[in-house]
């Protein structure tokens, strides 16, 4: 037997933070993927420490619902799941390149496969995409338009600011929109003056968050100038100095992002093809083709 665990967050204070993590297993159990899949939070039940005990497989496939490699994907998590063997440089990552490693777990002798983050895989920058094409409701979008990948950004953390640029970077490379821009709400260039970084009349921004919440539907569309208070809410697309701004919320939300957590999981070495192209095509990622 096989098993998915999805290590994500979560929050005591919003309610609202662990329902992608929900969603995305919700899809994935229904792929036929694994034998068993569960979600485990470092703030919310159940918890990192409790998900290797609920599991009756042998073979686990750990995947971090994390943007960055950093402080959670280094450390808690590996010590929340007993990972004793764990050392970083088994990742031999710069920072965005973490693919896997294979330890055991030191109390309940499973075979973890312990994967990257699904912030820094490739695939993300399709999700990111994708956000886009929902937002504006066009499946075809990029001409004229910009586009920015807003992170948090921290001197704590050189990392977060990595994964955005990555993605910024490989999204430009595609030339599918007018302009890409790496933007951030805690170091510059900063979202507060997304205008300032585009000609583009429409810019569509893509915050590279897993779960909307305080900073996503709070901070950033009163920075933009969406709106001078979120609770009145904004409208989509919002007009600000002279641009159209779509604005599409945390990336996390994108169901496609489930997509990103099995390749995660197959790079690490599970046999989920098959899953992949069924998951594609549900969530608008793909079409399963005719011998599936």
């Amino acid at each position: 037997m096989q098993a998915l665990v999805i290590a994500a967050h979560g929050s005591h204070l919003n309610a609202e933070s662990s329902t992608p993590t929900f969603d995305h297993a919700d899809t994935i159990r229904r792929s036929g993927a694994f034998d068993e899949v569960r979600e485990s939070f470092w703030k919310e039940e159940p918890h990192f420490r409790e998900a290797l005990r609920t599991l009756e497989s042998d073979e686990v496939y750990l995947v971090p619902l994390f943007v960055s490699e950093g402080y959670f994907t280094e450390q808690v998590i590996p010590r929340e799941f007993r990972l004793d063997e764990w050392d970083v440089d088994q990742w031999d990552s710069d920072g965005t390149g973490a693919t896997h490693t294979t330890l055991t777990a030191t109390d309940t002798g499973q075979t973890v496969h312990y994967c990257g983050p699904v912030g820094t895989h490739d695939a993300m920058s399709d999700v990111i995409v994708q956000r886009a094409e929902s937002v504006t409701g066009d499946p075809d979008v990029g001409d004229g338009f910009g586009l920015a990948v807003v992170g948090h950004g921290t001197e704590r953390n050189e990392n977060s600011a990595k994964a955005i640029e990555y993605h910024a970077d490989s999204i430009r490379e595609r030339g599918r929109f007018d302009e890409v821009k790496a933007l951030y709400m805690d170091e510059d260039p900063e979202v507060d003056d997304v205008t300032d970084f585009f000609d583009s009349e429409d810019v569509v921004v893509v915050p590279l968050f897993i779960a909307d919440g305080y900073h996503t539907q709070e901070d950033i569309p009163e920075d933009m100038g969406l709106t001078d208070d979120y609770r009145k809410g904004w409208d989509t697309p919002a007009e600000v100095d002279g641009h159209r701004i779509w604005y599409s919320g945390a990336v996390g939300t994108e169901p496609l992002l489930a997509d990103v957590v099995l390749e995660r999981a197959a790079d690490a070495g599970a046999d989920v093809r098959e899953a992949i192209e069924r998951v594609r095509a549900e969530t608008g990622g793909g079409q399963v083709t005719a011998d599936d």
